[in-house]
C-alpha cells in the first residue's frame, strides 16, 4: 500500500490535498492536509504533503549547494467572504439572535452545505475559530425552544416590506 499525493476540487471550489493510498480500487485518505484556494496555497501544500511523504528518506548528497526551504502557509482567512456574510446578517436584523454558534453555524451552511459536525472543518478553512461540536448541537436544540425561525421570518417579512418588494422565498434546509 504506497502512499501519493492526492488532490481532489471541494465543492467551494477548492483544491483538497491527501496523501492517500489504494485500499482494494478504493482510495484511502490517510491524512488531510488542507485546502488551497489560491495557487501559491496549493504549492505550499503540495511541498507539505512532499515531505511528509519523504519523511525518514535520506537524500543523496550531490554537493549541489543550499536547497530552498519550502514556503509555510502561517495562517489564511476569508476576510472578505466573513465580513459579508457578517454584514448581511446584520442588515437583515439576523443580528437580535444573539448566538455566535447559531451565526458560524449559518455561515458553514453558507460556505457549504454540510452537516453539523463538519462545520468546524469549514469555519477553519474560512479562518474562523469554530465552537465546539456539542455547542453546536446545543444551539440547534435552542432555536426550536426560542423561537429563532420566527424571528428569522419576521426580520425577513420586515426587510422585504421596507424594501418595497414583497416577493419571498423561505428555505429550510432541515
Amino acid at each position: 500500500m504506497a502512499a501519493y499525493i492526492r488532490k481532489v476540487r471541494t465543492a467551494s471550489g477548492a483544491t483538497a490535498v491527501q496523501i492517500a493510498a489504494k485500499q482494494g480500487r478504493r482510495d484511502k485518505v490517510l491524512e488531510h492536509l488542507g485546502s488551497a484556494h489560491t495557487d501559491s496555497e496549493l504549492a505550499a501544500l503540495l511541498e507539505t504533503a512532499r515531505t511528509k511523504l519523504l519523511a525518514g528518506q535520506q537524500e543523496l548528497d550531490l554537493d549541489l549547494g543550499t536547497t530552498s526551504s519550502a514556503p509555510t502557509i502561517t495562517g489564511k482567512r476569508s476576510r472578505w467572504l466573513i465580513e459579508v456574510i457578517a454584514a448581511a446578517w446584520r442588515r437583515l436584523g439576523f443580528d437580535v439572535i444573539d448566538n455566535d454558534a447559531f451565526f458560524q453555524l449559518v455561515a458553514a451552511h453558507l460556505v457549504e452545505p454540510t452537516s453539523v459536525a463538519d462545520a468546524g472543518r469549514v469555519l477553519r478553512e474560512i479562518g474562523i475559530a469554530p465552537a465546539h461540536r456539542n455547542t453546536f448541537v446545543r444551539t440547534l436544540k435552542r432555536c426550536t425552544g426560542h423561537g429563532y425561525r420566527d424571528d428569522i421570518a419576521r426580520r425577513c417579512f420586515e426587510h422585504a416590506a421596507t424594501a418595497g418588494d414583497l416577493n419571498l422565498l423561505l428555505y429550510d434546509p432541515s
